[in-house]
């Protein structure tokens, strides 16, 4: 990870979960990370607590509503003025109801498709902007898809949204390729992980919710160790998609 000391990286949906703990990794890996989250308390936490501990990266917090395109290019605006560049862009941020084809509204949908398609699309865009306009040629595209998106099980409009980012994560590295560029993209494809996501989708109490002793799961520390394995690698190697499971998992 030596090459990606004093670097900026951005993480969306940075405040809990999965984000939080890649959050966590990069800022102790020496990188300069930009954490984005619709609130910024846990972040602003997160931060006091990485610094207490003399975390040789830096935190800097933005609040930052990802359904809000203002809002996003707002804080590209800032990321911009601050550190003028981002070197490795993870598109951590998603979120799911329980969202079918039959019972659901447009409504659901339309905020399912702006966290998990647009936001991502949207970041990635101006990150790779960001990179060609300071002659970045190593950096990382990083989106965090799901087993859900190579196979359909539960909700089946959240799983659609999955598919895209398998098929946007593809068409990404045709285009870098097509550009003569060596940034490189890959998906994470996680199956259940122990977050807050299945308590927010639930609309449950977490000491209510009995979902991971149901379901035992992957922590959030797994994922944040794939974002280092794919950072690791050698220039001739791009990691593509890596599909990681827990081993009590079935489907």
């Amino acid at each position: 990870m030596e090459r990606w000391v004093g670097r900026v990286a951005l993480v969306t949906g940075a405040s809990v979960g999965i984000g939080e703990a890649i959050t966590r990794s990069l800022v102790r890996h020496g990188m300069i990370v930009v954490a984005c989250a619709r609130g910024v308390d846990k972040i602003q936490a997160m931060k006091l607590e990485l610094e207490a501990e003399s975390a040789c990266g830096k935190l800097h917090p933005i609040q930052c509503d990802l359904t809000q395109k203002d809002q996003i290019a707002a804080m590209f605006k800032e990321i911009k003025k601050e550190y003028k560049v981002v070197h490795v862009c993870i598109n951590n941020a998603g979120i799911s109801f329980e969202a079918g084809l039959i019972k659901s509204n447009p409504e659901d949908w339309q905020m399912v498709l702006d966290v998990n398609i647009m936001a991502l699309c949207i970041c990635t865009q101006e990150s790779i902007k960001l990179m060609l306009e300071n002659k970045v040629n190593d950096g990382q595209i990083i989106h965090l898809n799901s087993m859900s998106g190579h196979r359909v099980v539960g909700e089946s409009f959240y799983c659609g949204t999955k598919y895209m980012v398998t098929a946007l994560t593809e068409g990404l590295r045709n285009e870098l390729r097509a550009m003569k560029t060596n940034i490189r993209v890959c998906g994470i494809s996680p199956g259940i992980v122990e977050t807050e996501f299945a308590f927010r989708k639930l609309h449950q109490d977490p000491a209510e919710c009995t979902f991971y002793q149901e379901n035992p799961g992957l922590k959030a520390e797994d994922v944040a160790n794939q974002v280092i394995h794919i950072l690791q690698q050698p220039a001739h190697v791009q990691l593509h998609d890596i599909l990681m499971r827990a081993t009590e998992q079935v489907l």
